[in-house]
């Protein structure tokens, strides 16, 4: 059955959301629990497609997984089936789930050997997984690539040692990958020009408290003295940062007031300026965000008067995830704003579907876009859409609901891939979403 959204547009929203656990962050220390053999428990476990999938996976490979509540599990991988671990069906499931890539460290650091296929998950772009292999490479392991199997066979030999290496990029999942390889490797690692996200400095957390030793946490330079063994531990997810800037996009794009609840503020980083410089005011109240009512969302300029420029950069800048619902707040906002994405080659190509329910956007390049605002002057109208990826996704659902007319979202498994429950929450602030299966 291929469900997809019937959304009807131009509803206005109030009330309270609070945001699901972070999927990036979950997907990370899911797969750190396959470094020890005792409990691990983890709560604020955002119950999604992608998440589920893994956990489905990890059951796949032996782990023994309880849910004691919704979001809240516990893993014990005491009984690993290494023959699983290296069967055609194993490599084909990794295959296919874009998370699937962080069981790579822990199951080498633990069993010596493993296979990493080339990831699937969202088609955005070419995803490259140099760092990954060169990371293990730098800790000892060799590789070698299986053109039926279309993955790499990394064996540990003699097993991981510490060095030291600077990274081509600030890889999140690379550092996250490398880092759960070195934290039982042989010795001292440094890891330079690491990824610094809050969820990676998540994922440290929950290994000290395990009991590994890394100094540096929240910097790019990782220190790693490897231990023989970890313990179990318990730790809970922050709030998803990409639904509280998902949320905030869909009042201002409502001219709505909402409050979204409990966002963990100090981990946000540079999300709420990004939203205020195209003139969303929000505040701060406590651990929420108030988003008052607006008529006129006007964009800012540089101090030279130049076109406002709103780009994606590793942390502590504006992720990439958030650029797609940015631009499409800024079609209703009063100015121009250039949307640069950086990171993924494809990920503006949904622009040509906002342009067909009236945004003005012009498509400069693959990286490059620029948005003229139309100031709630023109309505956008409803359409026939397919989502392509998860955050282009969200990104149209803001879009439907607040176009004139009845639109038709397809592919929505893209969404349910990130969003739990997203048509039920935000038809509790007053949207009008229904699921439909074909």
């Amino acid at each position: 059955m291929n469900d997809r959204f019937i959304v009807e547009g131009g509803h206005r929203l109030s009330g309270e959301i609070t945001p699901q656990g972070a999927k990036n962050e979950a997907l990370q220390v899911i797969c750190a629990t396959l470094l020890t053999e005792d409990e691990v428990r983890i709560s604020n476990i955002p119950e999604i497609l992608d998440i589920m999938n893994l956990i489905g996976l990890l059951e796949g490979m032996g782990v023994s997984v309880t849910r004691h509540a919704r979001g809240d599990f516990s893993f014990r991988a005491d009984h690993i089936d290494t023959a699983y671990i290296e069967s055609d069906e194993f490599v084909r499931k990794c295959a296919s789930l874009r998370g699937s890539v962080m069981l790579a460290g822990p199951i080498l650091a633990r069993f010596g050997k493993t296979w990493f296929p080339k990831p699937g998950g969202d088609r955005i772009g070419r995803r490259r997984v140099d760092t990954h292999i060169q990371g293990f490479a730098n800790l000892g392991a060799s590789h070698t690539y299986d053109s039926a199997r279309k993955a790499f066979l990394l064996d540990t030999g003699k097993g991981l040692k510490g060095s030291y290496m600077l990274l081509d990029e600030a890889s999140v999942t690379g550092t996250a990958n490398i880092l759960m390889a070195a934290v039982l490797a042989e010795g001292d690692t440094i890891i330079y020009n690491a990824a610094c996200e809050p969820y990676v400095q998540q994922l440290c957390r929950m290994l000290k408290k395990m009991g590994a030793k890394i100094d540096g946490v929240g910097s790019n330079l990782l220190r790693i003295t490897g231990v023989g063994s970890l313990r179990g531990a318990e730790h809970r997810v922050l709030p998803d940062m990409l639904e509280v800037g998902s949320f905030i996009g869909m009042a201002a794009m409502n001219r709505s007031s909402i409050t979204i609840k409990d966002v963990s503020y100090e981990n946000l980083g540079i999300i709420p300026e990004s939203f205020r410089r195209i003139g969303v005011n929000l505040e701060q109240r406590g651990d929420d965000i108030f988003i008052p009512e607006q008529e006129s969302y006007i964009i800012d300029s540089f101090m030279d008067g130049s076109i406002m420029t709103i780009a994606d950069a590793p942390w502590p800048g504006l992720t990439p995830d958030l650029l797609s619902v940015l631009l499409v707040v800024a079609t209703q906002c009063r100015g121009s704003v250039l949307i640069h994405q950086k990171m993924f080659e494809s990920r503006l190509f949904f622009v040509d579907r906002l342009i067909e329910m009236g945004a003005q956007i012009i498509l400069c390049d693959p990286h490059r876009a620029v948005v003229i605002g139309h100031d709630h002057r023109f309505q956008l109208h409803a359409g026939k859409i397919l989502s392509p990826d998860i955050r282009a996704g969200i990104a149209l659902l803001i879009a439907a609901m607040s176009a004139r007319g009845t639109s038709i979202i397809e592919n929505i498994a893209q969404i349910d891939r990130g969003y739990e429950n997203i048509d039920l929450r935000l038809n509790a602030l007053g949207a009008h979403i229904r699921r439909d299966g074909e």
